[in-house]
């Protein structure tokens, strides 16, 4: 965002601080309060968490990190707040005392968002000064990572919330009546509750209950949802046909629903022993960053098919690409992102197949540039690449932002030959340089032609702009 904007977080702990660090990593200034004497570690630990994974996610320039803090009060910390979230336990008499605190010392005109996970706006806008003004924002953990948020409240406010959270790349979704534990922990307790009974009745363990998930349906929901995915079910005929050939096992006695296992210590040692053995050799740090890197590898999957999370990523990615160069007389910066996980190899860097990757998307920079993008494209001309010569120079690793330096050295008829550096932005550091030659071609005839009308016009001054300007030192060290 081009205004620099300031959020408050009341409760630092696993939602509160994903929520700093969702503001934060998006160009937010953060303050947070809580009374815990540990909540700047704790808020560390996950901020750590966070800024190792929630730039991968993107193929842009990420924004400036915001300011963070933390205050000594709720008076402190709200005064100025555009954006206030309230993260304390459930409990209504400490939500109702904490949101009173906040309406007293904070801006009428700023949102306030409560995390809660049960309860309805209208308990908590019990007593309130302004309840029109508190609202529910039900995040999902990681919240740096995970986009949707519930939105239950006064439409106007829950308007302007949406607003906001588009924003900073999230999927508000607003429920359309309030309910007790809104959309999706209503549906999570189902699974939930079942899990417990099959459990308890000895049926399954811990791990074989997250291996039906993690190897079956879940992989289906986590891209398609349930409908959806049932829809494929019922064949060419669709939704109908699947309730009408599935339908009737719904009134069949197979689940236990609507009856709770009592969770005597029996259970809770049986459940809890079995998930040390699941994944006790794993601290909770360790399966923080094991998920994070498995949630970014997923959502990076389906940005390339544009589906799902992966359709909201390349969305946000487009408000956040930056301008095309225009300064043509000088070095052109043609790209700059993170690398993500996804990206590494088994010796613990980049693989070398991307390097290729960067130095393609820098190449398309210089397309666009010159006006041979996807419009022009369609018309049936473009440009193939010929040949990439990649030096190697030093390792590039997980979490490193780099930028991509280019100049043009040809840029005659139809050849374009550019070369490309790629530089580690926070020492400087040359990771890799490429010599690349592209030729202009018709998509009818595959075969090189001369580019046509405002291209030609635009990539001739391009090169003679360029031609005037000192070879890079790194290829004047090559010989």
């Amino acid at each position: 965002m081009s205004e620099i904007r300031k959020a408050a977080i009341i409760g630092g702990g696993v939602i509160g601080g994903g929520w700093a660090a969702r503001f934060l990593l998006n160009g937010w200034d953060v303050v947070i309060s809580d009374p815990d004497p540990e909540a700047e570690r704790k808020v560390g630990e996950v901020l750590a968490n966070a800024r190792r994974s929630l730039p991968a996610l993107s193929d842009v320039s990420v924004p400036k990190e915001g300011r963070l803090s933390f205050a000594a009060s709720i008076a402190d910390a709200v005064g100025g707040a555009d954006w206030i979230q309230e993260s304390v336990p459930e409990r209504l008499d400490i939500k109702h005392t904490i949101l009173a605190e906040i309406q007293k010392h904070c801006r009428a005109d700023a949102l306030i968002g409560s995390s809660t996970s049960g309860f309805k706006p209208s308990e908590l806008q019990q007593g309130a000064a302004r309840p029109e003004q508190i609202f529910v924002a039900h995040p999902f953990n990681p919240v740096y990572l995970l986009p949707v948020i519930e939105l239950v409240g006064v439409q106007e406010t829950l308007e302007r919330a949406r607003d906001v959270l588009d924003g900073i790349g999230m999927k508000p979704l607003i429920v359309r009546k309030e309910i007790d534990a809104h959309i999706a922990d209503r549906f999570l307790e189902a699974v939930w509750r079942e899990a417990l009974w099959l459990v308890k009745d000895g049926i399954a363990t811990t791990q074989e209950i997250d291996d039906v998930i993690r190897f079956g349906f879940g992989m289906r929901w986590a891209q398609m949802g349930l409908f959806e995915t049932y829809r494929i079910a019922g064949g060419e005929a669709g939704m109908r046909h699947f309730i009408a050939q599935f339908g009737p096992c719904l009134s069949w006695p197979w689940t236990k629903l609507m009856d709770v296992p009592e969770l005597t210590d029996e259970l809770t040692d049986m459940i809890a022993d079995q998930s040390d053995a699941q994944s006790g050799m794993h601290s909770i740090r360790e399966l923080e960053r094991i998920r994070d890197d498995n949630l970014v590898s997923i959502m990076r999957a389906l940005k390339g098919r544009n589906w799902g999370a992966g359709e909201l990523l390349n969305t946000q990615d487009a408000r956040q690409k930056p301008p095309l160069p225009t300064a043509i007389d000088k070095p052109l910066t043609t790209l700059e992102r993170v690398i993500p996980i996804d990206w590494m190899d088994y010796n613990g860097h980049m693989n070398e197949s991307r390097y290729g990757q960067v130095f393609s998307d820098a190449g398309d920079v210089v397309m666009q540039m010159v006006g041979a993008d996807p419009d022009y494209i369609a018309g049936g001309l473009s440009y193939f690449t010929v040949s990439n010569e990649i030096g190697y120079l030093s390792e590039t690793h997980l979490g490193d932002a780099i930028h991509v330096r280019t100049q043009v050295l040809e840029a005659r008829g139809k050849k374009l030959r550019m070369y490309h550096e790629m530089i580690r932005i926070a020492d400087g550091e040359l990771l890799a340089t490429c010599n690349q030659l592209l030729i202009h071609v018709s998509l009818q005839t595959r075969r090189a032609c001369e580019p046509e009308g405002e291209v030609l016009a635009k990539i001739t001054a391009l090169g003679e702009a360029q031609a005037k300007l000192p070879r890079p030192a790194s290829m004047r060290d090559k010989g």
